[in-house]
């Protein structure tokens, strides 16, 4: 029986370097950001296993018995080991759940990973006990920002902790606390199938900046969390552009076959911003220093160039460069490009006036902005009482 009611939160994730060159082998910087998703755990009614997504119009709820029946056909005998989630296994699911074979759409998708992790954690852990789960998030989904992994890693510690499989702790009067490395690599590993669950074969970055918060990088398929890196503010722009990433590596694929000689020294010099930027990330919180910032935005300047060298600009993004310029900030493009999201450098010394500025100016571009913060601390516990009033307002609505 779980009696406690509590709240997990996990970030969601920028690129702040290295987007198309990673394909390639080249380095990324992936970095928390300070928009958040919450789950809110509470004991349910005797029997029953609820959860409600109001983002997506999810409300749904199961009988303990009919889950552990449907676990029974789906997770094999035994305790052992548990594989990543298999085509068998998610197709009895979707029938479980009445979801039609083929369905993309993200409530089709959110429900189906919360039933695979719920059923895969209890076979390997105990049964999951009758509670309540609420999942309300700040980030907007499809944007790349990760959303789904921060659902994943906020499903796989709520989940782990009301089996045992991890520690609950948080102490009576404390608002927050997070869990040994050793729970939370438990946790990445569970978030990481759910992603599966979601995406097919996603690389594990935006479940491991969920889970680790901080700044990543990934290499060759090598995730190496940074030590200490400072937390930066920024501008956060949707530029509200629907993009295919899928054409959009490909477009980048066939620029170098075709042009090897011009596009590899592109390539190198974004590997190298991206060496160049960990180094400075991992000296700041050591020495503080105003002149870390005009390196950074260099950085930001030269990077958005070639990224549009590599083909996936798109007007909509050098609108968003070309507006914040004109307040004599420094933007560049996250993730996939061709539209989606750009991000702008806020010094310390910028004056609140100024970004309200920008915004107003990309606001009325179409676009859509948050000013947030890069480096926010991973997947965390909360005392339902300490958590934002907004956030308690949306929950308490939900």
């Amino acid at each position: 029986m779980w009696a406690r009611e509590l709240a997990v939160s996990a970030p969601g994730k920028v690129i702040l370097h290295g987007e198309h060159a990673v394909v390639l082998g080249k380095v990324a910087l992936a970095v928390a950001l300070d928009l958040r998703t919450f789950l809110r755990l509470r004991p349910g009614a005797e029997g029953r296993l609820s959860v409600s997504l109001p983002g997506v119009g999810v409300r749904r709820s199961w009988d303990t018995p009919g889950l552990r029946a449907l676990r029974g056909r789906i997770a094999g005998k035994g305790r052992g080991e548990q594989p990543l989630p298999r085509w068998k296994q998610l197709d009895a699911l979707r029938e479980f759940a009445g979801i039609a074979a083929g369905a993309s759409a993200p409530e089709s998708l959110a429900t189906l990973a919360f039933l695979y992790m719920c059923l895969a954690i209890s076979a390997k852990y105990g049964d999951v006990p009758s509670v309540d789960i609420l999942v309300w998030s700040e980030l907007p989904t499809g944007a790349g920002l990760g959303s789904s992994a921060a659902y994943a890693v906020c499903l796989a510690a709520a989940l782990l902790m009301v089996c045992g499989a991890i520690s609950c702790p948080l102490q009576e009067g404390e608002s927050t606390a997070r869990w040994t490395e050793e729970e939370l690599a438990l946790i990445n590993s569970w978030a990481f199938r759910g992603e599966r669950v979601i995406h097919g074969n996603p690389s594990g970055v935006d479940n491991a900046v969920g889970t680790w918060g901080g700044a990543l990088r990934y290499q060759a398929g090598k995730i190496t969390p940074l030590k200490r890196v400072p937390t930066l503010r920024i501008l956060l722009t949707n530029t509200k552009v629907p993009r295919s990433t899928k054409v959009l590596v490909a477009g980048v694929k066939e620029k170098i076959l075709k042009f090897p000689a011009i596009m590899n020294p592109v390539l190198d010099s974004i590997d190298a911003i991206s060496q160049e930027c960990q180094s400075v990330l991992e000296a700041m919180p050591a020495n503080p220093s105003p002149e870390h910032y005009p390196v950074l935005e260099e950085f930001f300047d030269i990077n958005q160039h070639h990224l549009n060298v590599l083909g996936v600009g798109h007007p909509s993004l050098d609108r968003l460069c070309q507006v914040t310029a004109s307040h004599s900030l420094h933007s560049k493009l996250t993730g996939a490009g061709g539209g989606g999201c750009g991000i702008t450098l806020l010094p310390p010394d910028t004056s609140p006036l100024a970004v309200e500025a920008a915004k107003q100016d990309l606001c009325a571009c179409g676009f859509e902005c948050w000013e947030t913060k890069i480096g926010a601390p991973g997947v965390t516990l909360h005392s339902c009482s300490s958590l934002s009033a907004q956030v308690l307002h949306v929950l308490a609505q939900s």
